[in-house]
């Protein structure tokens, strides 16, 4: 008996969801160092220092405790109720535990965003260069991705940009501060002409506030602590970024009806939670002195200020990031398509970059450089670029 060709076909919600740019750059750069090359990475997207003591020893301790059984799927009490006191001391979002879910990463809490907001054929509104897996969270959906270029509304007018680029399917609006991967850091007079934009169409905000705790100029600021917006934003948060949990999956989305319905049941038919002993370590990071991440922060700057520095000199054109850990130079001064620039240095001088494209079309003829790395790789990095450009 033979299968018809039809029934050997993936579900059409998938047919433009794609894999990650990123995914493949790695396995290039494994293949190199299997040859004993040097390569100098700034490719990542991850903290430099491990994760904190306290974190790693609630864990064990949770271990040892046996907290190993089932948590609620939302997320253990303990932990949404530290959740909620950080949004509404820190954020100042009117948050309580019912408006909190812990999720696998912030990813499962975006996806779970989307899943619960978007419909076949709406759109969204999506500032750009944008975060390269949000269009396919959107693609998942059957939506479609509109792009808002960065540059653009914050010359004109974020609101006057949105309000060209919005169309009557317009459904929500992508909102992220700090940006990945040009480091802006969206002020609160830009939040509030983007939530009373939102508000005067009747928009949702998705907001992903992952580098939060990674503001160099100026201050972070949650678009959902503005009035009218609470009720129409589902904010997403990750663990990852502020505490160097990547590996961990650990991160919470706060939202009121009925999106945190929609949360519930996204999380509940996909993971059904998260790893009870993972939650308690969660607890112990919420707990951390804040002069901890004030050190961290400081520590990135450093780095930030000499990629920066090296960058510039080589006559790489780099806008300061206001935050993250992302520089991204233009180097038409290489080549003008990012791909090629990014071969360029990665087969001249090991250095192995993000071509901008994959971050959109606005993202051309940019690279990103990562600076969450040693002071000894980035003036590696550097000096190989010096010598070999």
């Amino acid at each position: 008996m033979t299968t018809s060709p039809t029934v050997l076909r993936l579900a059409s919600r998938l047919t433009d969801v794609g894999f990650s740019d990123i995914v493949k750059l790695r396995n290039r750069i494994m293949e190199l160092r299997a040859q004993g090359e040097t390569v100098y990475q700034f490719e990542g997207g991850e903290p430099f220092m491990p994760t904190p003591e306290p974190i790693k020893e609630a864990m064990t301790r949770a271990l040892a405790e046996n907290k190993t059984r089932y948590a609620p799927s939302s997320g253990i009490p303990e932990l949404r109720e530290a959740i909620a006191e950080k949004l509404r001391t820190r954020n100042r979002i009117p948050a309580e535990a019912k408006d909190v879910i812990v999720v696998n990463g912030g990813m499962q809490a975006l996806f779970g965003a989307f899943q619960s907001v978007v419909n076949p054929g709406d759109e969204v509104l999506l500032f750009s260069p944008y975060w390269t897996p949000i269009k396919d969270l959107v693609a998942h959906c059957q939506g479609r991705s509109v792009l808002v270029p960065t540059d653009e509304a914050r010359e004109v007018g974020l609101a006057q940009t949105l309000a060209r680029y919005a169309t009557p399917r317009t459904k929500a609006i992508y909102y992220n501060t700090p940006q990945n991967p040009n480091g802006v850091v969206l002020t609160t007079d830009e939040a509030k002409a983007v939530a009373a934009f939102v508000q005067e169409r009747d928009l949702i905000v998705i907001a992903d506030e992952a580098y939060e705790d990674l503001v160099y100029d100026g201050e972070h600021f949650s678009i959902a602590s503005l009035d009218g917006m609470v009720e129409r934003t589902i904010t997403c948060f990750t663990f990852s970024k502020s505490y160097a949990m990547t590996g961990w999956r650990l991160g919470y989305a706060v939202a009121s009806e009925p999106w945190m319905t929609g949360l519930k049941k996204a999380t509940l038919y996909s993971s059904n939670g998260v790893s009870t002993p993972t939650q308690w370590a969660g607890v112990a990071a919420l707990n951390l002195d804040q002069s901890l991440l004030d050190k961290a922060r400081d520590e990135y700057r450093v780095r930030r200020d000499l990629l920066l520095s090296g960058l510039n000199e080589i006559g790489l054109t780099c806008a300061s990031p206001a935050g993250a850990f992302y520089a991204f130079p233009d180097v038409r001064l290489i080549h003008p398509y990012s791909r090629e620039a990014a071969d360029i240095f990665l087969n001249r001088a090991q250095v192995a970059t993000v071509p901008g494209i994959v971050f959109g079309v606005d993202g051309e003829s940019h690279l990103r450089f990562s600076f969450s790395t040693s002071i000894e790789t980035i003036e590696a990095g550097l000096d190989s670029l010096r010598r070999n450009l």
